[in-house]
C-alpha cells in the first residue's frame, strides 16, 4: 500500500536572496484538491465527512478496491456519460482532465452497462452518472463507449479507506427480520415493481405519491435497490412525499453484487426507517429497481418477510405482453399485484389489450396522480392496518 500525502511541498532548496520562481501549477493541499474536484450524487455526504476526518491521504497502489470505497479519479476520455450528477442533482459537464470524487460499485442495467468493481487501481469507467466507478464488461448495442477514468487514489483517513457507509446517515440493521414488532408492520407499504428498466416504475411511484398527498395523506417514499442517482429521489420529493430515502443514504453506491442477506436487510431497514420516526406516514411507497427476473429482486420477492412488510404490489409494464407475463410471474410467487400501470398505459391500444388479458385492474399512470384514484387504491389497506392496530 502506498500512501501519498499531497499536502507536503518542497521549497527548502530555494536560495533566500533569489526570488522564488512562480510555478506553473501551485501545489495543492489534498483537502483542497478533493474539495475542488467534482463530487457526485452518490458521494454527496463525503465532503462533510472529510471535513471532520483526520490524516487524509490517498491509497495509490497495492490495494484491491471494494464496493463503496471513495476514489479521486481523473476523466481521461468522455464517452456515454458526458455529465456527472452533482450532490444536488445538477448535471455537471465533464471534460477530459476533470478530477471527480466517485465510489466503486457494480452495475446491472440491461439498457446500458454490466460492470463490476475492478480488482486493482487501474483504468476504469464511469458506469453511471450518479458517480459509479466500475469496469464495464458488457454494454447495450445502442450505447456508446463508457466514459473512461483513471483512479488517482482511494481516499483514506486515520481509520482506513473512506467509504459511503462510513459517511452515511443511516445504517442497515443486520438480521432485522428476526425482530418481531417493527415500524413497517404498522404502516401500509406498497412496493412498485416492473418488467424491466424503463418500464415506468419511478413515474408510477411518483404519480401515486402525488395522488395520495393530494388526498391528504402523509407519504414516505424510498428506492431500495438499483444504482445511485438523484433523479428518482428528487422526483419523489417533488411529487409530494414528505420524506424520501434511497440506498445511497445507507452507504451503497449500487446494490448489484451486494450479498443477498444484506440486500434483504437493507430493504427492511429502509421500510422501518420510513415507517417510523417522529412523523409517522400514512403510507410508505418503495420502488424495487430493474425487472422481476433480476437476481436480487426475484430472491427478495420470495422472502417470507417481504410479505410480512409489503401490503400490496403495483406493477409497471412496458407493453401488454410484459404485463401479462409479469403478473403471471408475480402470481407464481404469491405476490399478485393490486394493479398494473406504467409505460403500457401510454398506448390506448396496449392498455385495452392488457385489460382484456388480465383480471387485475390496469390503471393509467397519470390517473394515479389524482386524489380519487390513488386514495381509493389504498383505502382498504389503511383500513386493514387501522383495524389491526385496534
Amino acid at each position: 500500500m502506498t500512501i501519498i500525502n499531497a499536502g507536503v511541498t518542497d521549497t527548502a532548496t530555494v536560495p533566500v536572496a533569489t526570488p522564488a520562481p512562480v510555478p506553473d501549477v501551485v501545489p495543492e493541499d489534498l483537502r483542497t484538491r478533493v474539495e475542488r474536484a467534482k463530487h457526485a450524487f452518490s458521494t454527496r455526504d463525503v465532503g462533510a465527512f472529510l471535513r471532520r476526518a483526520e490524516e487524509i491521504d490517498l491509497i495509490t497502489e497495492g490495494h484491491t478496491p471494494q464496493a463503496g470505497e471513495v476514489v479521486l479519479a481523473r476523466v481521461t476520455s468522455v464517452g456515454h456519460h458526458k455529465r456527472l450528477e452533482s450532490p444536488v442533482s445538477r448535471r455537471q459537464v465533464l471534460f477530459p482532465g476533470d478530477e471527480i470524487v466517485v465510489a466503486y460499485g457494480s452495475r446491472y442495467a440491461a439498457d446500458q452497462f454490466l460492470s463490476t468493481v475492478p480488482d486493482d487501481l487501474g483504468p476504469a469507467h464511469l458506469a453511471a452518472a450518479g458517480g459509479l466507478a466500475s469496469r464495464v464488461i458488457e454494454q447495450h448495442a445502442r450505447v456508446g463507449e463508457a466514459t473512461a477514468i483513471e483512479p488517482i487514489g482511494v481516499l483514506r483517513d486515520a481509520h482506513g479507506p473512506v467509504t459511503l457507509a462510513r459517511a452515511a446517515a443511516h445504517h442497515v440493521v443486520p438480521d432485522v427480520a428476526a425482530r418481531a414488532d417493527r415500524p413497517a408492520h404498522h404502516v401500509p407499504v406498497i412496493a412498485v415493481l416492473g418488467t424491466s428498466m424503463n418500464s415506468g416504475k419511478s413515474t408510477v411511484l411518483a404519480e401515486l405519491a402525488h395522488g395520495l398527498a393530494a388526498a391528504g395523506l402523509r407519504v414516505a417514499a424510498g428506492k431500495t435497490t438499483g444504482t445511485g442517482a438523484g433523479n428518482d429521489y428528487n422526483l419523489f420529493l417533488d411529487a409530494g412525499a414528505h420524506r424520501v430515502l434511497d440506498f445511497t443514504d445507507f452507504g451503497y453506491p449500487s446494490t448489484f453484487q451486494v450479498d443477498y442477506d444484506e440486500v434483504r436487510d437493507l430493504f427492511l431497514s429502509m421500510a422501518d426507517e420510513l415507517a417510523g420516526g417522529g412523523e409517522q406516514p400514512d403510507v410508505v411507497l418503495l420502488e424495487i429497481a430493474d425487472g422481476v427476473y433480476q437476481g436480487e429482486t426475484s430472491r427478495l420477492l420470495a422472502e417470507q418477510e417481504f410479505g410480512a412488510v409489503v401490503d400490496a404490489v403495483a406493477f409497471a409494464a412496458g407493453d401488454a405482453l410484459g404485463a401479462v407475463g409479469g403478473v403471471g410471474a408475480l402470481r407464481d410467487l404469491g405476490r399478485t399485484p393490486a394493479f398494473v400501470s406504467g409505460v403500457v398505459t401510454s398506448s390506448p391500444l396496449a392498455t385495452a389489450e392488457a385489460r382484456r388479458a388480465l383480471e387485475v385492474p390496469v390503471v393509467e399512470t397519470f390517473d394515479l396522480g389524482t386524489a380519487d384514484v390513488a386514495g381509493q387504491l389504498v383505502a382498504d389497506l389503511i383500513a386493514e392496518r387501522t383495524a389491526d392496530a385496534a
